[in-house]
């Protein structure tokens, strides 16, 4: 069975498990190593994103540097999805900066990236696994993900447009 056909197995953190069979369209390699040309990739899409609009690439790059990068690659090495985990690997990680370029969007390849970081190695048994979401809630909540369960516990310090002022 080729990788992009296997049933994704994702277990949260709760127990939940998704155990459903994707249909990708290629069969996507996962990488954590990444180039020069991926974070240029990387960079295009995130600097358009709602989240991080404007991001300079060296913040990128120091960003990249500072984390786990999972990267679905399209048959041609290029980027087709990236999904980025902050983390000591032992109890807590964060999962940020997920995205699939437009034109793969909708045919499972969220999917599979999701499925492939929640069974990555250096992220079982942890206690708390968090990310932010305005608009890929089902996506996150079929690979075990739930609303926070104390919201009123959670603190953040959010600076809107930070990186169009830095410019």
């Amino acid at each position: 069975m080729s990788d992009a056909a296997r049933p994704v197995s994702a277990q949260s953190q709760a127990g939940a498990v998704n155990m459903k069979p994707l249909t990708v369209p290629f069969a996507p390699v996962l990488d954590e190593a990444w180039t020069e040309q991926d974070l240029l990739a990387v960079h295009g899409e995130i600097s358009r994103s709602y989240w991080a609009e404007g991001i300079p690439l060296d913040l990128m790059r120091r960003a990249m540097e500072g984390s786990l990068n999972l990267i679905a690659r399209h048959p041609d090495g290029s980027v087709a999805a990236y999904a980025r985990v902050i983390s000591d690997r032992a109890t807590f990680a964060y999962l940020c900066d997920v995205f699939v370029l437009p034109s793969w969007r909708g045919q499972g390849l969220g999917d599979w990236l999701i499925g492939r970081v929640m069974a990555h190695r250096a992220l079982q048994g942890l206690r708390r696994f968090a990310l932010f979401t305005r608009d890929a809630h089902a996506l996150y909540l079929r690979h075990g993900f739930q609303p926070l369960a104390a919201p009123e516990r959670g603190m953040e310090i959010v600076r809107p447009g930070l990186y169009q002022t830095q410019r």
